[in-house]
């Protein structure tokens, strides 16, 4: 039978968390709080914690508060304190990690960081984001009730699914959840996860060409963009806006993507929406419309990436792409007086940036 006695506790502890650590618990005892020491233990028996990781990362150290009723006992040598992958509650999966003989001392929120008693092998045991992990001290010899110090619980309920019991009821051991065997408490018992610190930074860029690389009004034109990020981090909710110029009647367009990258498969009209861009992640737009008679002069057409959050953009001069198109102009040859047509058009580079003035025609006479 478990018996237990309310305190008031002051928490004492014997370990800290790192800056870039984080303390997972289900219990919710603070300095000066109300808890209950647990009994009803015997050799072999474990309370175990089954807990959550906000992050991905290592865990690198185990708590455990301890207390007897006076908090001035002697220094208590355990079994062992082990870490267990989720299994299927209140079973626990592998087991992971596990420190032997820990020495756990009175009225402290004991730590440990190491698997050892000469602090040599660090406590490392890989974690993911929302990984479940158990971890259950196991106790050497039974606590006298009402004399010995024992594992510590709230006083404010049993979270659902979050607390166990290794027990002998007399057939084998088990695991039960603590609340069927009238555990009205979370568990003093958590572990500090060491987050792994990733960057946000992801160098998404835009990039544009055309074809043909000169337009004529009335005639067909194609742009190609692709929109790539380079990393090292995704960027999960990239917006992308492409106003095509007037000129351009009755855009429409197709997508492709690679590298884990997402995008819709067409459209029509300008485009205006949002991207999934991996690390290494690319979208290729393959644009086609038709210039409209009588257009002169250069074409613009824009591009622009806009990298929202959780990512941030290092370099921002590469999230607009912008392509300037001249018309074609033709490279005319006469013969015999005038009288010939023009041989050959002859087109006038794309330039992604800047304007320079139209090159002129020139003309020659074949010589008779």
């Amino acid at each position: 039978m478990r018996t237990t006695v309310w305190l008031g506790l002051a928490l004492a502890f014997a370990g800290h968390a790192g800056a870039s650590e984080v303390t997972i618990k289900n219990d919710s005892l603070t300095d000066f709080g109300s808890a209950a020491i647990v009994w009803g233990f015997v050799s072999g028996e474990m309370a175990g914690s089954w807990l959550t990781s906000p992050c991905d990362g290592n865990l690198v150290a185990v708590q455990i508060f301890w207390r007897s009723p006076s908090g001035t006992s002697a220094d208590v040598i355990g079994n062992a304190i082990h870490i267990y992958r989720s299994g299927s509650f209140p079973n626990p999966g592998a087991e992971a990690q596990t420190i032997g003989g820990p020495v756990l001392q009175d009225n402290a929120l004991n730590e440990w960081r190491y698997l050892d008693d000469n602090n040599t092998l660090p406590l490392s045991v890989p974690v993911t984001m929302n990984e479940t992990l158990v971890v259950a001290f196991e106790f050497a010899d039974p606590p006298q009730a009402g004399v010995d110090p024992s594992v510590v619980r709230d006083t404010d309920g049993n979270t659902s699914g979050r607390n166990t019991i290794y027990a002998d009821l007399g057939t084998s051991f088990a695991w039960f959840d603590s609340a069927t065997l009238g555990v009205n408490g979370d568990w003093v018992i958590r572990a500090v996860v060491n987050c792994t610190t990733v960057s946000t930074n992801a160098d998404v860029s835009v990039a544009m060409s055309a074809t043909p690389t000169a337009y004529t009004a009335g005639s067909a034109l194609q742009y190609t963009i692709v929109v790539a990020n380079a990393g090292p981090a995704s960027s999960p909710n990239t917006t992308l806006v492409d106003t095509f110029p007037g000129a351009l009647q009755s855009p429409t367009w197709t997508c492709s993507s690679s590298g884990g990258a997402t995008c819709p498969a067409g459209g029509s009209g300008n485009i205006i929406g949002s991207t999934s861009l991996p690390s290494g992640g690319q979208v290729t737009f393959t644009v086609d419309g038709t210039v409209a008679p009588g257009t002169t002069g250069t074409l613009t057409n824009s591009m622009t990436a806009v990298v929202n959050s959780p990512a941030t953009d290092p370099s921002g001069t590469n999230n607009t792409a912008t392509l300037d198109l001249e018309a074609a102009t033709s490279d005319v040859i006469f013969a015999n007086g005038f009288d010939g047509a023009p041989a050959a058009l002859r087109p006038v580079a794309a330039r992604a940036t800047g304007r320079t003035p139209r090159q002129d025609s020139s003309f020659r006479r074949k010589r008779e």
